[in-house]
């Protein structure tokens, strides 16, 4: 920033300012959405007994770190052990929507920085690449930055743009996971209803005010 100036820091503003906005339209409409739709239940019960997990991903950026939490709300929200033994560590695995938002708005940053313009084919091919990286992302600090490289080389757009980017990757890593671990809980809750594997009266908290 000292050798190029205040305008870096004003597009690099903008740059988290759009991975935010877009995994918060993906929590809302994606995973409000499914929830409300395949449970029918509401929302804000799930959301209370998120924080405590919310607080560990966001502090870490690191899904394997959120396991053992994520199972513990679940289980206090209702979720049977066969369902969530199963689901959360695969989700930790595998499930980065956050992710796969990161390296999508990344490239074309990148793109733009470098005055490149691109094709919808171009476009396409990130969104399925960032789609697939994201799948094989392992759920530690850090290592999304490692697979933008694979986004970015299914493009031709220059690797030397992680550089760009790398001053705000720990900001944004933290927001990224707490989104990824969220879609864990979210699916898992789903599963878990179409399964016949949750207790909706421990989801609202009616067995512990009975039992009190």
């Amino acid at each position: 920033f000292s050798s190029v100036g205040q305008d870096a820091i004003l597009v690099l503003i903008k740059y988290v300012a759009v991975v935010l906005l877009g995994m918060g339209i993906h929590i809302i409409c994606v995973y409000g959405g499914m929830f409300k739709l395949f449970t029918k239940e509401k929302i804000m019960p799930f959301l209370k007994k998120f924080t405590s997990v919310a607080a560990i991903t966001f502090s870490t950026a690191s899904s394997n770190a959120s396991v053992p939490a994520s199972m513990e709300i679940l289980e206090e929200l209702g979720v049977g052990k066969t369902t969530r033994s199963f689901t959360i560590p695969m989700g930790a695995t595998i499930n980065m929507d956050g992710t796969a938002i990161m390296q999508g708005v990344a490239a074309l940053f990148i793109a733009q920085i470098y005055g490149i313009d691109l094709s919808i084919n171009q476009m396409i091919t990130i969104i399925l690449t960032a789609t697939l990286a994201s799948i094989g992302t392992a759920g530690v600090p850090g290592v999304g930055m490692i697979m933008l490289s694979m986004v970015l080389t299914s493009v031709n757009l220059p690797l030397e743009g992680i550089g760009l980017i790398m001053g705000v990757e720990r900001i944004i890593d933290m927001f990224r996971t707490t989104v990824n671990v969220m879609g864990d809980n979210i699916c898992t809750l789903i599963i878990a209803n179409s399964e016949n594997d949750f207790d909706k009266d421990m989801f609202y908290g009616e067995k512990e005010e009975q039992l009190a």
